[in-house]
């Protein structure tokens, strides 16, 4: 079809061929416009219309600047082209973009940046996997969809290719997937097939909204109320009114309308607004009660689980959809209290009586039902006047998914205040194990191994180093860890934990251990990986132990890019990776268990013998660290736990530590010179720092916050080789104090240094040429992260 655009436009004169693609684009534009106007214009149609509109606009302006040509470049569409599609975007209802084929965003429509404003892109780096696969789907067939993870929220993204040649642009679309109008529904079923049932049936039907107004109705009532010319928005009190006789009356029959008795159904009494109010309305003539086989026919064919009660609270009738919800079988239930457990019979009775009695009004209750104790369910009473014997109307209503969703929101509550807790512990317990730590190096450096205080101090030390890493665990599982990563084998951290293995064990659990060939290098935090290992052995020695003991085997092995479907996996990227796999053969988990074992404080121990954070720490490092984690499991058989880490390819040579070097050469190579300004409102800190850098031959001035340090700046003609800063301070903090240091001295190098984790002040050190160096630091790592600071000046 282009190319048959193309050459027809090629055979036009000259003239004629300047004003067809503007013609052409415009009438295009100008049906859109139409169509959206007319609401005929759907989501998808506005879609393929803006490719259709992006490919004429491309494919004219090729034929318009060289018709003649036989294989043509294809051109890049001009800023007019790109402005009129910004325009077709903006007609779209839902999220829209248009990127190139490498995915770099080039035009958005207001949807798409009001959806997403935030830190979420759905073209961001931590999808990178979802995103590349979808485009590479989308160049070759033309559309792609996928389901992307964004955040906590599922995002369903639609693909579609159009441009040609080598201006080939992608089309994303986000539909909005939301809860279905109830409303809408109702009043498409009021004058579809369910109103045609009702009038079978001799009943007059209609659907009003909140506010009254008219919204569908049935044949009969339609023919018999509404006049010939109706103006818009009808309400129900221009189509009804109520006489003298206490009946009611079609005010278009006039004098002789037929007097009619009323039945009020709202769909959903407990909605705050838009849930509307379905009235049925048969001759008073007729005869009948609530009961009648007409109503019970209308309460048949609704989907909600209606029930009429009478005012001694008995039953009078129920549909279908009433006995399923409530678990009501062929037995006979006189009473609705007789459907909850005990402890709810007595409120329900009660709530019954009042609305039964007292004024009409309507509420919601939280009960219990018989069938399902552990789940609530809302139960909606309606008091119902002037309808015979039914003077309550009874909604069941299965609530389970706002229950779930509820304690979805508590659950992230919680977390949030779990994270907010341990990163205020973090900072002031990493503040004093800076000082224990450094003091203990301090010391160290005054005594030789022989020395009778020589192992003290080191115990003090190792000590030290044990708390830091129970504060690094307690940030795992929510992510918030500063992760020191390095190049490193698999097999190498494997071999290292081994022996902890062992003991942590017991004599009852074996331990396997194979490696496979070809395992890629990985780039991970060796610590934190150690700490997944560890985690899910002794998970499963807890499992095995329930049996009396079994064998744990840790293996590793490589999974190449194009094994990766073989796992069977929709989340895995395509890619080459190291697997580390761990396994029992203990008790298994159960089906309904496994889908919750990552969730944070989730556990099956005892109390007392489980925080329920192993695995949700598991899950955080290995998700903090690039990689994928999968579960399997069968009851009585034994689990596996599954990590796939993403090979790194490594481009540089590796630097050379300095472990064969003697002690002196070390400290030799960490001497330097130059006056540093060291910022730190912590007392035990700042001795321990300006010591260390003191010793080894930087000359330091100290500020115990922000504003004291600027007055060291302004008052001081030395040159200042590097600040050194805490983030977190009191008056002024670190990183305002160096934006305003900056501004004298644009050079100036900064190092912060904080016991926050660096993901969380992310933002606030968002300068350029910053270092962070995360507390606690031992004196040789502070004398490191100065000197490869100042060596990269």
């Amino acid at each position: 079809m282009l190319d048959r655009h193309a050459a027809l436009a090629a055979e036009l004169p000259e003239p004629r061929q300047r004003w067809l693609g503007p013609l052409l684009v415009g009438a295009a534009l100008l049906s859109m416009l139409l169509l959206a106007w007319q609401d005929e214009l759907g989501l998808a149609g506005g879609a393929v219309l803006l490719g259709a509109l992006l490919l004429g606009a491309l494919a004219l302006d090729r034929a318009r600047r060289d018709p003649v040509a036989a294989s043509p470049p294809a051109p890049r569409a001009s800023a007019e082209e790109f402005a009129l599609a910004a325009a077709a975007l903006r007609l779209v209802g839902e999220a829209a973009a248009v990127t190139d084929a490498e995915g770099r965003l080039l035009l958005a429509n207001p949807q798409f940046d009001k959806r997403f404003a935030g830190d979420v892109q759905p073209f961001a780096a931590a999808i990178v996997g979802v995103h590349e696969r979808l485009r590479g789907l989308a160049l070759r067939d033309g559309q792609a969809s996928d389901t992307l993870a964004l955040g906590d929220e599922q995002v369903e993204a639609v693909l579609v290719r159009v441009g040609v040649g080598a201006e080939r642009l992608l089309l994303w679309r986000f539909p909005v997937v939301g809860k279905p109008d109830r409303l809408e529904i109702s009043a498409q079923r009021v004058a579809g097939e369910t109103g045609d049932r009702l009038a079978a049936a001799g009943v007059l039907a209609a659907l009003i909204d909140d506010a009254g107004r008219l919204v569908a109705a049935n044949r009969p009532f339609s023919q018999r109320a509404i006049p010939v010319k109706p103006r818009p928005n009808l309400s129900l009190g221009e189509l009804i009114e109520q006489r003298d006789d206490g009946h009611l009356h079609l005010v278009e029959e006039g004098e002789g309308a037929v007097p009619l008795r009323g039945v009020h159904v709202p769909l959903d009494p407990a909605a705050e607004g838009g849930a509307g109010t379905l009235l049925l309305f048969e001759t008073a003539e007729a005869g009948g009660t609530a009961t009648s086989d007409n109503v019970q026919a209308l309460l048949e064919l609704l989907p909600l689980g209606l029930a009429l009660v009478d005012r001694d609270g008995r039953f009078l009738t129920m549909n279908a959809a009433f006995r399923l919800a409530g678990g009501i079988g062929e037995e006979r239930v006189s009473y609705p209290g007789d459907l909850v457990v005990k402890e709810d019979k007595a409120i329900v009775a009660d709530t019954v009586r009042r609305h039964a009695r007292g004024p009409a009004m309507s509420g919601d209750i939280a009960v219990r039902l018989s069938i399902n104790p552990k789940e609530p369910v809302a139960l909606t009473v309606a008091g119902l006047r002037g309808i015979g014997d039914a003077a309550v109307l009874l909604l069941l209503k299965d609530n389970s998914e706002e229950a779930k969703l509820k304690r979805q929101i508590a659950q992230a509550t919680k977390m949030q205040a779990v994270g907010q807790l341990a990163g205020g512990v973090a900072h002031d317990f990493n503040n004093i194990l800076t000082a224990i730590i450094g003091h203990c190096d301090l010391m160290l450096m005054r005594h030789t191994p022989g020395d009778s205080d020589y192992g003290d101090i080191q115990q003090i030390k190792s000590n030290s180093n044990r708390a830091a890493g129970l504060t690094r665990q307690l940030l795992a599982f929510s992510r918030q860890q500063t992760l020191r990563p390095q190049v490193l084998q698999l097999a190498d951290v494997v071999a290292e934990v081994s022996h902890l293995l062992k003991r942590l064990l017991g004599e009852t659990v074996e331990l396997k251990v194979k490696h496979g060939r070809d395992v890629g290098l990985v780039r991970a935090d060796p610590g934190q990986l150690e700490q997944v290992i560890v985690n899910l052995a002794v998970n499963a020695r807890d499992a095995m132990m329930e049996k009396g003991g079994g064998i744990l085997t840790i293996q590793t092995y490589p999974v190449r890019a194009d094994q990766v479907a073989d796992i069977g996996s929709e989340i895995l990227p395509v890619a080459d990776y190291s697997a580390l796999s761990i396994s029992d053969t203990g008790s298994g988990i159960p089906p309904a268990v496994l889908g919750k074992i990552f969730e944070p404080f989730f556990t099956t121990k005892e109390v007392g013998k489980g925080t329920g954070l192993g695995l949700s720490t598991v899950y955080g490092i290995v998700k903090q660290s690039g990689g994928y984690i999968f579960a399997d499991s069968k009851v009585g058989e034994g689990t596996s736990f599954v990590i796939y880490l993403p090979v790194h390819e490594v481009t540089e040579a590796a630097p050379v530590r300095a472990g064969g070097k003697t002690k002196d050469e070390q400290e030799e190579e960490l001497w330097g010179q130059g006056t540093i300004l060291l910022v730190e409102d912590e007392p035990m800190v700042r001795t321990v720092a300006e010591r260390a850098l003191t010793r080894h031959g930087y000359t330091v001035l100290t500020a115990t916050n922000g504003e004291e340090a600027l007055e060291i700046l302004e008052k001081t003609d030395e040159e200042i080789a590097l600040l050194v800063s805490d983030v977190v301070m009191p008056m002024m903090d670190g990183p305002t104090m160096g934006r305003e240091a900056r501004k004298d001295r644009p050079g100036l190098p900064i190092l912060f240094m904080s016991g926050y984790a660096e993901e969380q002040l992310r933002k606030s050190i968002d300068i350029d040429n910053v270092d962070f160096l995360p507390k606690p630091f031992s004196v040789q790592e502070l004398a490191e992260a100065v000197r490869d600071v100042l060596a990269d000046e």
